[in-house]
């Protein structure tokens, strides 16, 4: 019968081993894949913030105490994450995490927050709402470490109980963050990776209880040990146990009252310590710390640079942070719960929203951490009458949420004006605002200086507005397109007056004539291209003028020709009379060589010497077709292409200004896009500005410094202008620039804002707004095949092939009458 009872107790204590172990398993299996879940469901956010985040350094120690106790507010609403016991025993408490990170590839520390999708949103209204200027964003997820290389990891966990504080920055009398971060900027640029990540998650239980007990009992007299075990509930024979283990005291001791006396006085401040820990809400916290290098000396090291930097939070009355290293499994375990950010409940440590300000907050002003990644630039919101319709320029992002920006047709009419340096993403919105105006049927004009851009927009033309366009590419000498500055309407002869002093102008600005010309100069000028253009059939290109110079039988011709009596009266009693340095023969070689620069270049004279221009300016906008222009100076040479430019532009504003004929609400707009809008224009840029809006001529003028502008210019931009963006400009810029986006944006937000992103002040329903940040989008991919297509389209339409333009050069050149 014992016998039986025997085999049956071993029976029942076998299969209960086996079902507990089953139970295990599958509640380790089930927690394994609970965690995994949750791990997929957080959402990583980047976390940058001001450079001068919190005040002047005057005030630089109360707006650090500010900044703690503002991320103890933020630690605080994470309570509100706090599961039921019932939700919390299926799916467990939520985790957020904490990271600072350097990648193993480079570059700079970031610092990170992955958030619970369901309360991400939440999470970045938060932020934003207690620190005003950061910048929250939603990032990729990083890696540290070095795939042919060492790893090393550790985690925290308190020396001492946990209802002893450790040293938090109302006693530390410096910035722990600035140490913290001051470790990562020790690692080699590439090759060496580093992460802290600090997960957090609601407590299940309070220290309140247990540390109002523990302080109670060390102002009744018993020693801190005895204290932290009684408020624990412990046992009596395992305080004994802890005494003989050296845990405790063992009260044998006999100690006088001296000694009693220092131990008590101790204690009190260590009750106080409890009793400030107890009164404060915390959260069950790892902190993980992870090296990666090449070599395991240097991984070593990294790590124990990490760990030093902890150190700084032993309060010697209370607890500090001890390093435990992982090995083996442990190593592997760590790095899958680090990718994973699972929260690992054995290495869990109780810390206060205090005590995790001191471990983790965001930088302020002055705050010294090297190499930490910092928001270089300010946010502001968009106005709230933006515009629902119009021409796309952008996107605002103010506090994560992003709004299409547009502006209206009519207040494009006031134009745009766009400065940036070299590469900060002013062609990005060129060619997307161009995009758009083409996708939608309107005329376009673009200058562009490069030759790229232009064959870009070639790339992106829809099918039905193929025939619309027309590609000038001076480069092409094999069907060289004509472009005669000198043609005008014969039914507005004022035309004339304006070609001459436009071409005066672009003359003076080619050549500085205040140093190279004078008055001579100018009149000579005047009235040799006025005799051309006076008989445009025998002859009313830039060829001609120099013709009328050295020809003395030309020009006599010409003369019989003219009906401008005072064109006549000045050759023939003026320049044909005149001796010394001002007689014709002086000034023939005077004048002559400013055009045989151009009319002895091969690429130049078949454009410029054609009487007959291959496409009217007038036309292409009344009939909103796409002009496109290739200005190349690296095919050109810049003179040449400067040349057309101040060419095309006179030729526009001439057009425009013809319009006059038709009713201004039946004028179609015309879009004139210019880069580097500083090179191709001269004084009569202030006339577009302030005459070309009612003629529907829109310009968006673009460059890359304010130096390159002249007084004269600059004031004409600046006082005519109705929208003005900028990217990224130069100190230089900053003192005129600063003045249009006060107060909103400062001088260090102009230099140190990101490529692609700019400052705005947008023109809206003719009232100037107040300033906010705009975001390129990004640039439709260009179609190769489409721009070979419609290039060769358009140079086998307007285009003539070059043989037959010599031979016409050459013809007329032989002969007039």
């Amino acid at each position: 019968m014992a016998s039986l009872l025997l085999n049956t107790f071993y029976v029942i204590t076998a299969a209960s081993i086996v079902v507990a172990v089953l139970i295990r398993y599958f509640v380790l299996r089930e927690r394994q894949f609970r965690d995994v879940s949750s791990s997929l469901h957080l959402r990583l956010f980047r976390i940058l913030l001001p450079q001068d985040m919190g005040a002047e350094r005057e005030g630089q120690q109360d707006n650090s105490k500010k900044l703690f106790l503002t991320m103890e507010q933020m630690y605080a609403g994470f309570l509100g994450l706090k599961r039921t016991k019932r939700k919390a025993a299926f799916y467990g408490q939520p985790v957020v995490s904490f990271e600072i990170a350097l990648p193993e590839t480079g570059g700079e520390t970031v610092l990170y927050a992955a958030i619970p999708n369901f309360y991400a949103s939440t999470f970045q209204k938060l932020t934003h709402s207690m620190f005003p200027d950061s910048r929250v964003e939603p990032a990729e997820d990083y890696n540290m470490f070095n795939a042919e290389g060492i790893t090393k990891a550790s985690h925290l966990v308190l020396e001492r109980d946990a209802l002893l504080p450790i040293h938090t920055y109302e006693r530390i009398g410096h910035d722990p963050f600035a140490v913290i971060a001051g470790a990562f900027a020790k690692l080699n640029e590439k090759g060496e990776g580093a992460a802290i990540q600090i997960l957090m998650r609601p407590t299940s239980g309070s220290l309140n209880d247990a540390g109002k007990k523990a302080a109670k009992a060390v102002r009744e007299g018993k020693n801190i040990k005895e204290a932290l075990a009684t408020s624990k509930k412990l046992h009596p024979w395992l305080v004994a146990a802890m005494a003989m283990l050296g845990f405790a005291p063992s009260g044998s001791s006999g100690g006088g009252g001296t000694a009693r006396q220092e131990i008590k006085q101790g204690d009190e401040e260590v009750a106080r310590l409890i009793t400030e820990k107890a009164s404060r809400t915390g959260f069950d916290v790892n902190i993980r710390l992870l090296a990666s290098s090449a070599n395991e000396d240097d991984a070593s090291r990294i790590l124990r640079e990490l760990e030093a930097a902890f150190l700084q939070f032993t309060e010697p009355q209370g607890n500090s942070f001890k390093a435990m290293p992982l090995e083996g499994r442990a190593l592997e375990r760590a790095v899958y719960n680090f990718s994973f950010r699972i929260f690992n409940p054995l290495a869990r440590m109780y810390l206060t929203t205090d005590e995790l300000a001191s471990v983790f907050r965001f930088p302020y002003a002055g705050s010294e951490a090297p190499r930490l990644q910092m928001l270089t630039s300010r946010e502001a919101p968009p106005p709230a009458n933006l515009p629902k319709a119009g021409l796309l320029i952008g996107k605002s992002v103010f506090k994560g949420e992003e709004v299409p920006v547009y502006i209206t047709p009519d207040d494009r009419r006031r134009h745009m004006y766009i400065v940036g340096q070299t590469g900060t993403g002013k062609t990005t919105l060129i060619k997307n605002m161009i995009a758009e105006d083409i996708e939608k049927g309107r005329g376009v004009c673009f200058l562009d200086p490069h030759g790229d851009d232009v064959r870009d927009i070639l790339g992106l033309i829809p099918k039905e507005r193929v025939e619309d366009v027309v590609y000038f590419d001076p480069a092409d000498i094999e069907r060289p397109m004509g472009l005669n500055f000198l043609e005008y309407d014969g039914r507005y002869p004022e035309q004339k007056t304006f070609i001459v002093n436009e071409l005066l102008e672009i003359f003076n600005k080619l050549y500085d004539m205040s140093v190279a010309g004078g008055p001579m100069f100018e009149q000579y000028f005047r009235n040799a291209t006025l005799l051309v253009m006076d008989d445009p059939s025998s002859g009313n290109t830039l060829l001609e003028i120099s013709r009328v110079m050295v020809d003395s039988d030309y020009r006599q011709f010409k003369i019989s020709r003219s009906s401008n009596l005072v064109v006549k009266m000045f050759w023939k009693q003026i320049a044909e009379k005149a001796g010394g340095e001002a007689s014709l023969q002086n000034m023939v070689p005077y004048i002559t060589s400013k055009f045989d620069t151009f009319l002895a270049n091969e690429i130049m004279r078949p454009i410029i010497a054609q009487e007959k221009s291959s496409f009217r300016l007038r036309e292409i906008m009344d009939n909103k077709k796409i002009l496109l222009i290739n200005l190349s100076k690296g095919r050109l040479g810049e003179l040449n292409s400067y040349l057309l430019g101040l060419i095309i532009i006179g030729k526009v504003l001439m057009a425009a200004l013809s319009r006059v004929d038709i009713e201004e609400s039946k004028r179609p707009d015309f879009y004139l896009y210019i880069d580097e809008f500083q090179n191709v224009t001269t004084k009569s840029i202030a006339t577009i500005l302030s005459e070309a809006r009612k003629y529907r001529l829109n310009l968006v003028m673009a460059h890359q410094f304010i130096g390159q502008l002249s007084k004269e210019i600059r004031d004409a931009v600046f006082g005519n202008v109705g929208t003005i963006v900028s990217f990224r400009v130069g100190v230089d810029d900053t003192e005129l620039l600063q003045k249009q986006f006060a107060p909103v944006f400062t001088a260090g937000d102009l230099l140190n804002i990101d490529n692609f992103h700019a400052y705005i002040r947008l023109l809206i329903n003719g009232k100037t707004t107040r300033p906010f940040n705009i975001e390129s989008y990004s640039p439709a991919a260009s179609n190769k095949a489409v721009c070979e297509a419609v290039r060769d389209l358009s140079r086998l339409k307007y285009g003539r092939l070059r043989e037959e333009v010599e031979t016409e050069i050459a013809r007329r050149q032989e002969k007039f009458g």
